[in-house]
């Protein structure tokens, strides 16, 4: 493993990441305000790369060259009854096309936990909720718009491309810049959500079945020292929920993060609301801080659960002291050929760490010791000890998302160092 894969950008440029931790290379970040400035830029510029709303930790989004934010571009969220889609612009943040969705009656059938992130940069990098029956948030995409590197716009669709499509959608941004994304929807919903504190990890790892089944999402969340957890279960109030309920009930409003106000978490104690204002942990309408953190994050196939939790439990006096919280998710496997749940129903353990990255950095190795021969994949947004091309390594259909990705882009227009790497060996 490469030392340096963990190591932040330090350039002269102000434009950071959301965590402050990546300070982009570029020499200049565009905006545009219409899709022919947008093609413009395309067609002008040997390399370019879009950039969502910056909330990745690794370099997967830098570039040395010019980027373009997609935010300026005209909101527009088309929903087609018939179909059960809706047509977003790709850089509106999920906050916005939630509440459009639900003003009209629909709904997506999941979301992250941060909902201030971009369509698009989520679905690039495989961003993903909870739930045993949940897929990532890219599962969702049923079609993409984008620009190829002669400035000219392609449709890819899951009925029209099926050989391709799967590839095209958890592409880290090497294949085009996406303008549009068509999203499977379905009525609108309500749920709940409530809090189960103080349940021992044990409990977790020899009931994970049941805990993960309680609800219709499901996050524990331990600093893996003290061996407790809280359990938090959202439900939608159309479905049965599951039976167990370990640990106690929250007698009032929690932040997934100790110490943190529970005022920028969603709503809980049972008070029935929309299914956005109950899926992600923090709330649409508040922002939360940001530039004290950093983020790791591992996919298991889900039947690893109990070992991996002992497995972490293991090193979790190194762990331990250099967290803020961690959380353990479940997600469904898909089909998509770079996503870290491709082909396997999957467990997820995510860190979110203090900002000091020289600290966080052995720890992140302890981890990765432990979980890397379980057959982890890291989330491609956030740290990991392991470069690009070991990464690619990790993924059944990489050599098949390399050819396609020549295919779409033989002169690289679209691609950056990371992408660059990876793509070396596929």
């Amino acid at each position: 493993m490469a030392d340096d894969a963990l190591v932040a950008v330090q350039t002269a440029v102000r434009t950071a990441n959301w965590a402050g931790n990546v300070t982009y290379g570029s020499p200049r970040i565009h905006r545009p305000h219409s899709l022919a400035e947008l093609r413009g830029l395309v067609r002008d510029h040997a390399r370019i790369r879009a950039l969502g709303s910056g909330h990745s930790f690794s370099l997967v989004a830098d570039s040395d060259h010019d980027l373009v934010r997609l935010d300026g571009l005209p909101p527009h969220v088309d929903v087609d009854p018939g179909r059960a889609t809706a047509t977003v612009t790709a850089g509106m943040r999920y906050a916005e096309v939630a509440v459009a969705l639900d003003r009209a009656g629909w709904a997506l059938p999941n979301l992250a936990s941060l909902p201030h992130i971009s369509v698009a940069g989520c679905c690039a990098t495989g961003t993903h909720g909870s739930g045993n029956h949940r897929r990532c948030l890219a599962a969702s995409v049923r079609a993409l718009r984008l620009l190829g590197p002669d400035g000219d716009l392609v449709e890819l669709g899951r009925d029209t491309h099926p050989d391709t499509f799967p590839g095209a959608v958890v592409a880290l941004g090497a294949l085009g810049i996406v303008t549009g994304v068509t999203l499977d929807i379905e009525p609108r919903y309500e749920m709940t959500q409530r809090v189960r504190t103080d349940v021992p990890l044990d409990e977790v790892a020899d009931r994970f079945d049941a805990v993960f089944a309680a609800a219709t999402s499901v996050s524990a969340f331990t600093d893996w020292r003290s061996g407790r957890a809280d359990v938090w279960l959202k439900h939608r109030t159309d479905r049965p929920a599951g039976d167990w309920r370990g640990g106690r009930p929250a007698t009032a409003p929690r932040n997934p993060v100790p110490g943190m106000p529970p005022e920028f978490s969603t709503e809980q104690l049972g008070t029935v609301g929309p299914w956005f204002e109950r899926l992600p942990h923090f709330r649409p309408e508040l922002t939360p801080g940001a530039g004290e953190e950093l983020q790791s994050e591992y996919y298991l196939p889900r039947s690893s659960a109990p070992v991996a939790l002992a497995a972490i439990r293991s090193v979790g006096d190194v762990v331990a002291p250099l967290l803020h919280i961690a959380e353990i998710r479940t997600v469904r496997a898909d089909d998509l050929w770079l996503s870290p749940a491709y082909g396997r129903d999957s467990v997820t353990f995510h860190f979110t760490w203090v900002n000091d990255l020289e600290a966080v950095r052995p720890a992140i190795a302890a981890v990765e010791g432990q979980l890397l021969p379980l057959g982890a994949r890291p989330h491609w947004g956030k740290l990991t000890g392991l470069t690009p091309r070991e990464l690619g390594a990790r993924y059944e259909r990489g050599a098949d998302f390399g050819r396609l990705a020549r295919s779409m882009d033989p002169t690289g227009k679209f691609r950056n160092a990371f992408t660059q790497e990876l793509l070396a060996d596929l």
